[in-house]
């Protein structure tokens, strides 16, 4: 058993994360049936052909999929083998002549080193309408575009062990958002608190009488004041939950492989919304201020609520692993001695007796970028891995793997923005070789030498971090001015303008 775990760490493969069942998310529309205001939702960049041979249907369209880039940036077949090629590295970005992407955001990419096959990053970029389900009255509404509300979507998906959970993602997850704020269009536009139910659907039949099951009413002296923002946050939790439940169903099907990090922004009724669930990043750098709008989730930052899930339900670590960390891996000849430890509740170190079971492997391990669950992934939530295993075993990692983002809320009316003052969003494969500050550098060195109303300047500033981070070739290697390895991962970043030209309205 020992000697199955040991095999395991020399198979670490990066990955992402999800959550338990609830009920079945109702069928999201197709992009034809979305409404007019919405922006067209064309299709994704045409793959490269299919090389010929003995490939199952399913799987050549798992190739497929997994190849394919973000619809804006209009690569045309020659572009999208560019694109795809490991030893140039080209960045991509939307072309000049096409339409602007919102606000006039700026978007660059570049495709791994040799580490995958294909660039497992996807993004999005969306302007979606919501139509309002129901009447909070509960009497009939009309439907009329007067009454619905429009939100700005942008997303970064970071596969691993495949691309089809980021495709998937990036072309569906904003649908879930969508479907979430159907219930929400009168609420949010009403400045009075939100209601506590929503009034029942017509034709439901209502409930007995369920006073009886009240309990004493001390503790509800007073309702809970929830608000407009909470509950735009809520409906982003519940769509990324929705997501990945559709994930988990369609994988049979061979629709999906693997996971994705995700990273998404909404703007609606002058708040942005950030919501991560990996270990991409967003940072607002305002007036040459650098303003966090993530964490990362890693086996490092959740080590915590990870031990306390293998302590609670001991099943899910097999006889292969402990829940308890020690600074290094315990040896037999260690058995009966006195060791470092620490578990679920605490944050600093202290000595133990080792018994037999410390021998087994740690359910968190290693430090950095290296740091692992179950010896296995390197992030703790995301999108997809359903399949996810113990490399050599059976024990799923799945029930570890959180697919809950933590969403960040900043107020675009509480500040005057300039237009050198953006929103910056990126992959890991950015943040891996490029501090904050560095990037808050390059915004001031890149948009300093555009005028303000220069709509390039955000594409320009885009691809300056991209190339920043990827480094040139060197040495049988990418690497940065100086001579340390540049990022041999997919990089995305998206540049998005707070206080530039255009409307926020």
């Amino acid at each position: 058993m020992l000697n199955r775990v040991r095999s395991a760490v020399a198979h670490l493969v990066s990955s992402g994360g999800a959550p338990p069942p609830r009920p079945k998310s109702p069928d999201l529309p197709n992009a034809a049936s979305a409404p007019p205001a919405a922006a067209p939702e064309a299709p994704r960049s045409p793959p490269a052909k299919a090389g010929s041979g003995s490939a199952t249907p399913a799987k050549a369209v798992e190739i497929r999929a997994s190849f394919s880039r973000p619809t804006f940036l209009q690569l045309s077949p020659g572009g999208l083998r560019r694109a795809d090629d490991h030893a140039g590295r080209a960045v991509q970005s939307p072309p000049d002549t096409g339409r602007r992407l919102p606000w006039s955001t700026g978007y660059a990419e570049v495709i791994n080193a040799g580490k995958s096959r294909h660039n497992e990053d996807q993004a999005c970029c969306e302007v979606v309408y919501v139509e309002g389900r129901r009447s909070v009255t509960g009497a009939p509404r009309e439907l009329s575009r007067g009454q619905g509300l429009c939100f700005y979507y942008w997303g970064l998906f970071d596969g691993h062990a495949g691309g089809g959970a980021a495709e998937m993602a990036s072309r569906l997850l904003h649908r879930h958002i969508r479907e979430q704020l159907k219930d929400l269009v009168e609420i949010l536009q009403d400045p009075s608190p939100p209601p506590l139910c929503l009034p029942t659907t017509p034709g439901t039949p209502d409930s007995s009488d369920p006073s009886h099951l009240l309990g004493p009413q001390s503790c509800w002296s007073s309702q809970k004041e929830v608000t407009h923002e909470s509950l735009v946050v809520g409906a982003i939790e519940n769509a990324f939950q929705l997501m990945d439940e559709q994930m988990a169903r369609e994988r049979r099907g061979h629709q999906v492989e693997g996971g994705c990090c995700a990273l998404v922004v909404v703007y609606l009724l002058g708040k942005v919304y950030v919501a991560n669930a990996g270990d991409s990043r967003a940072i607002i750098v305002r007036n040459g201020e650098i303003i966090p709008m993530s964490r990362e989730f890693t086996p490092e930052t959740e080590r915590q609520r990870l031990q306390l899930l293998g302590f609670l339900k001991p099943e899910l670590l097999g006889s292969e692993f402990t829940h308890l960390e020690f600074p290094r891996r315990v040896l037999p000849k260690e058995l009966g001695q006195r060791m470092l430890y620490r578990d679920q509740n605490m944050t600093g170190w202290a000595y133990k007796k080792i018994e037999l079971e410390d021998l087994r492997f740690p359910l968190v391990c290693g430090e950095g970028k290296k740091a692992r669950v179950m010896a296995t992934i390197g992030v703790t939530r995301g999108l997809g891995d359903h399949n996810l295993k113990v490399c050599s075993s059976t024990l799923p990692i799945k029930p570890f793997l959180s697919c809950f983002p933590e969403v960040r809320v900043y107020d675009l009316t509480q500040y005057e923005h300039c237009p050198d003052d953006v929103l910056v969003l990126g992959t890991d494969g950015l943040w891996d070789v490029t501090t904050d500050y560095e990037v808050a550098a390059t915004v001031d060195r890149v948009l300093s030498a555009y005028e303000p109303n220069d709509h390039s300047r955000y594409t320009a500033l885009a691809q300056a971090l991209v190339l920043g981070a990827r480094g040139t070739p060197r040495d049988r290697g990418w690497r940065l001015p100086n001579n340390k390895l540049g990022s041999g991962d997919d990089i995305s970043v998206f540049v998005i303008p707070l206080g530039g030209p255009g409307s926020y309205s």
